[in-house]
């Protein structure tokens, strides 16, 4: 799909691995500290940018403990209820 890695849990996408960087799902809530520390979107494409899986901060890919602290949050985000059609 984007030439790298899914990561999930059960049958939930939380992450994406791409060209030596993680990106975690992020939502209204959880998106502050990743744009704190000055963190990006994950770019698709030079035409798509998905927005709400942003990359993890470095500092927080060395600490274990606060790395699964992050890939829990971003696993915990439920998917968007569907849209009805009228």
């Amino acid at each position: 799909m984007f030439g790298g890695y899914g990561l999930y849990k059960g049958d939930a996408f939380f992450g994406i691995i791409i060209k030596e960087r993680l990106y975690f799902k992020t939502d209204a809530a959880t998106r502050l500290p990743y744009e704190e520390r000055e963190m990006k979107p994950f770019k698709a494409s030079a035409t798509q940018t998905l927005k709400n899986y942003m990359e993890v901060p470095p500092d927080i890919l060395e600490d274990a403990e606060e790395l699964k602290s992050w890939a829990r949050a971003a696993a915990a985000l439920k998917k968007p209820a569907p849209k009805k059609r009228s």
